[in-house]
Order: C-alpha cells, then sequence, then structure tokens
C-alpha cells in the first residue's frame, strides 16, 4: 500500500513516500524535496559468523542521469564512486550508527540513489532523512529513531533553512546537523570565522527542524503500521564479573601508564596473563563451555569500563589535566626543493605537510549532478600503516582518509587569498608521520604553517582541535586534546577548526544517542581557548606568510584585457598568442571575462610575456609617445606598428621639422623610431607624429 506523509520544510515541500517501489526490501522510500528525488533501501541480512562488531555498510551513489547528463570521460557508465559520494556515505552513516542497541550484530545495507536532481536541492541530507525513514519502517530492525538531518546557510546575516546552491554562493556558513527530538548527533560544518555564539544558535536553529522531520517519520510509521520494535539482549558473558572483581585494580594501573605503547604494552600483558590462566595449553574453551571468544569480549569491556571511570575521576590516561594541552612543536622549511613544508607535532600525533603551487591549468575539474567547477585548492591526508605501528596493504585511500582530508581543506578554505591577489592552484599534502588521536586537526595546523611557509598570503592562521566526552547518566566531563584511547573508549569525537576571530570548521561524531545544547556550548568554549593557544604556538615558528614564493615555484601574473581584444591577442589560428609563449617561454591562459594568466619558470620571462599582451590588447592614447616599427613606406609617409597588430600613419610631413623630399631619406621597413599620437578618427583610424616626439623628448631631456 502506498503511503505518503509530507510537511513544509523552509518554504518548500518534504514528502516521505513508502510501498510504491523495492518491496522486498526490508524497508525503502522516496524522499522529494523540490524537484531533487532520494531512494533509499534498508536491508537486513544475518549476522556474519564469528564477528563482535556492527557490520553497517552505508552506499549513496548520484548518477549523471539524475541531472539529464552524460558521465564524463570515455567510459559512460558510473563506476567508483566520487569524493562527494563518499562524504556523503559517511554523512548519512555517522548519525544513524549509534542508534542501535548494544549487541545488535546483524548484517544492514543502507542504499541511497539519487534518481532526479534539481540543481538546487542538495540531496546529501536527504539521504539521512530517507536512511532514517526507511530504517524506521523495517519490521525486523532494531532501530532506536528516528533521527533527520537539515542543513543551514547563513545570508546576511540570517539564518537560511535548506538553502539552494544560490543561497550557499553568497553564505557565510554551510552547517548540516542530524539529531533525534531530544539531542543533537551529528555536526558537520564549514563558515567564515563566525563566533561561536552564532554557531551555536545555528546548530539550535536547525534542531528546530529537525524535530519536525522527526515527527514527520513517526506519522510515516505509524501509517504504515509498523509494530513496536524489540531487541533481546544476549545473556551476561560469564567472565565480566570475574574480571571486573579480580583483575579491576591491574586494568588501572595498565591504563594509567602515560605512554602510548608501554600502556598497550601493558594491557596486552594483562590479558594474555589471564588468557593463560583460564585457557592453559592453549585451549579455546573452558571446562564449563566458556570460549576464548567470550574472554576476549569481556576484557575489551573490562578495559573499556576502567577507562571510563579513570576519565569520570579526572584521571586522563597521559596525567594531563582535563583541559591541558600535549606538547605542541612546530617547525617550517622542513624540506629542500618545496614550495614549502612544515611539521606539526602534538604529543604522538605528528603531520607533515608539503605545498606545491601550480597555474590555473593544474585546477581539478569537477562533475557530477551539479554543473562542473574548477578546485584551485585541494588538502590531500595520508595516513599510512606506520603512523600507528602497524603493517597493511595500501589500497588506495580509504573512506576514513578522504573524510579527514575533506574536513581539514574545507576548514582552510575560508582564509584563502582570492583569485585575483592570488592566482596559483594550491595543493597541501598531509602526511600522518605518528598519530594518537586528532590528525585531521593537526592536518589543519600543518597545513596552515606549509602554506605560510609557502608564501600564500592567507588571511588569517587556523588553527584544529579535538574535544572528548564520557558521559554516565548526568555526569560527564570534556576532554580537550584527545588521545587515541579517549577517542576509542570515550563518547564524542567534537572537532573544531578556526582563527582568533571565529570558527571556520566543525565536525561532530557521537557513539551515544545525542548530546545537549549545554555540552555544545562548553565544547566550543574549551575548544576556543585551546585553539589560541594552539596559535600562539604555531606563529612562534612563522609569524605571518612569507614575503615571496619559493624560487623553485612557477612564477605567475594576471591582466585584464578587454574580452573584444582577446581574437587580438589569439591571433588568426593562434599565431600571436603562440608567438608569444614560443619567444618568452611562457603559458598563457585566457577566460572568458578577459582575465589573462601569465606563468613562467622565471620572473623576467613572465614580465616580457606581460608587457607584451599589454602592449598588444592596450587603447592606443592620443598624446602618449611609442616606440614604433615601420612596417611600410608610402609616397605620402610611413606606417609605423606601435603595438603588435596595430599600425598608424605618420605622414610625411611629421616625419621632420624641416623639407622631407622622400620617406625614405628618413626610415626604411624595420627602423625603430619614437613616435607620438596626435589623433585617433571615427574608423579608429591612428595618425602619428615623429617630429612632436623628438621636441618632446628633447624637451624632456633639458
Amino acid at each position: 500500500m502506498k503511503v505518503t506523509v509530507e510537511r513544509d520544510i523552509g518554504g518548500r515541500k518534504l514528502s516521505i513516500t513508502t510501498g510504491e517501489w523495492a518491496k522486498q526490501a526490508s524497508g525503502s522510500v522516496i524522499v522529494q524535496y523540490g524537484e531533487t528525488v532520494v531512494f533509499v533501501a534498508a536491508q537486513s541480512g544475518p549476522p556474519r559468523v564469528g564477528i563482535d562488531f556492527f557490520p553497517l555498510t552505508v552506499d549513496y551513489r548520484e548518477r549523471a542521469a539524475a541531472a539529464g547528463k552524460f558521465p564524463g570521460g570515455f567510459l559512460k557508465r558510473e563506476a567508483r564512486p566520487t569524493l562527494r559520494e563518499i562524504l556523503t556515505c559517511r554523512l548519512t552513516d555517522r548519525p544513524i550508527r549509534p542508534l542501535f542497541p548494544e549487541g545488535f550484530n546483524d548484517e544492514i545495507q543502507l542504499m541511497s540513489n539519487v534518481l532526479a536532481c534539481d540543481g538546487q536541492n542538495d540531496p546529501d541530507v536527504l539521504s539521512i532523512i530517507g536512511a532514517s525513514a526507511a530504517l524506521s519502517i523495517a519490521a525486523e530492525i532494531p532501530f532506536q529513531g528516528p533521527l533527520a538531518g537539515v542543513r543551514a546557510g547563513c545570508v546576511n546575516g540570517e539564518f537560511v533553512l535548506m538553502p539552494t546552491q544560490e543561497d550557499l554562493a553568497k553564505s557565510s556558513l554551510d552547517l548540516i546537523v542530524a539529531g533525534n527530538k531530544k539531542s543533537v548527533l551529528m555536526i558537520e560544518g564549514f563558515a567564515d570565522q563566525l563566533s561561536e555564539e552564532v554557531m551555536v544558535d545555528a546548530i539550535l536553529f536547525c534542531h528546530k527542524a529537525i524535530v519536525q522531520l522527526c515527527e514527520l517519520q513517526e506519522e510515516l510509521v505509524q501509517k504504515v503500521g509498523t509494530p513496536a520494535k524489540s531487541f533481546a539482549a544476549k545473556p551476561e558473558n560469564p567472565f565480566k564479573s570475574l574480571l571486573r572483581s579480580d583483575a579491576w585494580q591491574a586494568m588501572r594501573e595498565a591504563k594509567s601508564i602515560r605512554g602510548k605503547q608501554d600502556r598497550a604494552a601493558a594491557t596486552s600483558a594483562l590479558k594474555k596473563s589471564w588468557q593463560e590462566k583460564l585457557f592453559p595449553s592453549g585451549a579455546e574453551a573452558t571446562a564449563e563451555g566458556h570460549t576464548l571468544a567470550q574472554f576476549k569480549a569481556a576484557f575489551d569491556d573490562t578495559e573499556h569500563k576502567a577507562v571510563r571511570e579513570l576519565t569520570l575521576e579526572g584521571k586522563r590516561l597521559d596525567g594531563r589535566g582535563l583541559t591541558d594541552l600535549r606538547a605542541v612543536s612546530c617547525e617550517v622549511g622542513v624540506l629542500p626543493r618545496v614550495h614549502g613544508s612544515a611539521v606539526f607535532t602534538r604529543g604522538e600525533t605528528q603531520s607533515l605537510c608539503s605545498v606545491t603551487l601550480g597555474t590555473t591549468r593544474d585546477e581539478q575539474r569537477v562533475d557530477g549532478i551539479f554543473p562542473e567547477h574548477s578546485k584551485r585548492f585541494m588538502l590531500d591526508y595520508y595516513f599510512p600503516p606506520y603512523s600507528v605501528g602497524e603493517c597493511r596493504p595500501i589500497r588506495g585511500p580509504g573512506r576514513r582518509e578522504m573524510g579527514h582530508g575533506a574536513l581539514a581543506e574545507r576548514s582552510l578554505q575560508n582564509v584563502l587569498p582570492d583569485k585575483d591577489k592570488f592566482p596559483y592552484t594550491i595543493r597541501v599534502i598531509s602526511d600522518i608521520m605518528e598519530s594518537n588521536g586528532s590528525s585531521s586537526m593537526a592536518s589543519v595546523c600543518g597545513g596552515t604553517l606549509s602554506m605560510m611557509d609557502a608564501g600564500v598570503p592567507i588571511t588569517q592562521p587556523v588553527a584544529g582541535i579535538s574535544i572528548g566526552l564520557v558521559k554516565e547518566s548526568d555526569r560527564y566531563v570534556l576532554l580537550t586534546d584527545i588521545i587515541g584511547d579517549e577517542d576509542h573508549y570515550g563518547d564524542m569525537d567534537f572537532k573544531v577548526a578556526g582563527t582568533q576571530r571565529g570558527v571556520t570548521g566543525i565536525q561532530l561524531d557521537l557513539k551515544i544517542d545525542g548530546i545537549s545544547e549545554q555540552i555544545v556550548r562548553e565544547t566550543l568554549a574549551h575548544a576556543k581557548v585551546a585553539r589560541v593557544e594552539l596559535l600562539r604556538t604555531m606563529l612562534s615558528a612563522i609569524r605571518r606568510p612569507r614575503g615571496d614564493i619559493s624560487e623553485f615555484a612557477p612564477k605567475l601574473v594576471q591582466t585584464k584585457i578587454d574580452p573584444a581584444k582577446i581574437g587580438l591577442l589569439i591571433g588568426p589560428g593562434g599565431k600571436m598568442i603562440r608567438a608569444i609563449q614560443e619567444e618568452t617561454k611562457t603559458t598563457l591562459d585566457v577566460n572568458d571575462d578577459g582575465t589573462v594568466t601569465i606563468s613562467g619558470a622565471n620572473k623576467l620571462q613572465v614580465e616580457d610575456a606581460l608587457a607584451r599582451v599589454e602592449a598588444l590588447t592596450e587603447e592606443i592614447k592620443v598624446g602618449k609617445i611609442y616606440n614604433g616599427t615601420v612596417s611600410s613606406i608610402k609616397d605620402f609617409g610611413a606606417f609605423i606598428e606601435i603595438v603588435p597588430g596595430k599600425d598608424g600613419l605618420c605622414h610625411i610631413s611629421e616625419l621632420s621639422d624641416g623639407y622631407v623630399k622622400s620617406v625614405s631619406e628618413i626610415c626604411k621597413e624595420g627602423d625603430k623610431m619614437a613616435v607620438k599620437v596626435i589623433a585617433v578618427d571615427d574608423q579608429n583610424r591612428v595618425k602619428l607624429s615623429r617630429k612632436a616626439a623628438i621636441a618632446e623628448l628633447a624637451e624632456a631631456a633639458k
């Protein structure tokens, strides 16, 4: 039976429909907003044998046909997911994952497919809404929803709910918030240095719409008639009480060792000793039939509870206070030849960043369901296995690497100089050399330092920090600059990047079913204090961007010409622009608006090419003296090329003060001579005078 519910959200109708398509799926819905349509299917399957985690998989795909387009390139069938699709998969996964009961390990797959896109309403948040709705109506899936996601912008100081692409183009904020009716579950946003107060107001603004969308899904569930859901918890693990009583103090002592590797070694040794005690001679089960897998699960649970108890007591694993940063060091210019480099180290997390400056031809073309556009700034994040003391095969960047790189990239985006002031394409590479918590925020700090070292005139330096949380009932503590174990055993990873003026990037991931407004406000306040402290340390390494770029970087200049003169610059069949490029050993790129970008290996070559372009395209000015070249001689005077492609006539009477019997007495073809423009007629014909130029130059020499 087809069921549809709808609600006005942000001035446009949002509808959710089910019972029409994919009836064999556990749950499926069609979400439409404007003329953007997303289909989402939720499917459950039996648990995999032997797994001890929740196997939730989210796939989101945007086919070009949704926008009435063909895929670019040779292949006309979509293949591997794009960066945007991967980021939306993560965006959908993160708020949904905490809303399943503990111990539920059935296979769950969510598939979102964009069926239509109107070019204005972004389908990414519709995927979150659709995933929640599909799970909510699936009778056999114990999903503890509903939840919803919405986007907010800020245009002229006013918040805009579900902004269009036109709104976002002029917005100082691009914020996505997901949550349930009670609290916030996920945040991802980027801003132009907005204050913490404004950011909290934006989050609360989003949550009001989230409540409406959750009520809409509850209406859908009621109309579908989905029965109340329940989940039978597994029997109590027999080893939990034993380890809680007999190994508890030893576990607390092991987790109190300050060094990451020493702490891990002590915990591993404790686990090994208990395993040998309970399962001698490599046994897989005890006499009572309890298994080794049960012991390992109980040990992990004991470890989890010990870390949380220590934290709630105010005892951090590495001995710091709750608001203390780890030791921070910064160094710039660490690599030869590259255009800029820096190492940022915070405790046992270290990012090596390098910068490459390129021309407009190095910009990345991005194609998809929205109009094709260019990216002039890229930050690529690499997380090699040696950074955490592991061995594993390298099979290309994973979703985590792509997500962390995008977070750092967009956190730095709003402090980049305008293209007309700094026309370079910029690529930052962050190699994580060592990791123990928040390497994405280390990439923000390292990216800032390396760009300053490269001479990129950023408007403000940016730093990033991660705040953690351990919460039991109404009791909680916030942790500044979390380490890996605090992230793993804690409830929250709240990353905040920004300048001294405000927030540029924010990302919240939770393992619990939401946080309150109070926790959000406190977290942002703690993050601001830590960010300012980080910026002080960073600026002690380099106070401001270097005045000059690297000698190994290409030299770029831009000039603007009259678009009507683009044809003159290019010349017949490209003859003129090729000649300039070959003679000056530079590269010229011309945009339709008349912007000409000139790049070359050294400054002299670029300046030579710039002078030629300006001379070729400049307006001829009456009264100006030009150094021209005689192009042809006639009985009545000489034609002189004063700028490339533009001749003027110097009449025989204007060649000299005295009587001139023949033009050839004064000049021949190819001669250089100074001439003054004395008139330009209605037909754009130029009249020149050699004698006026000689007189003016002589007067100036006195």
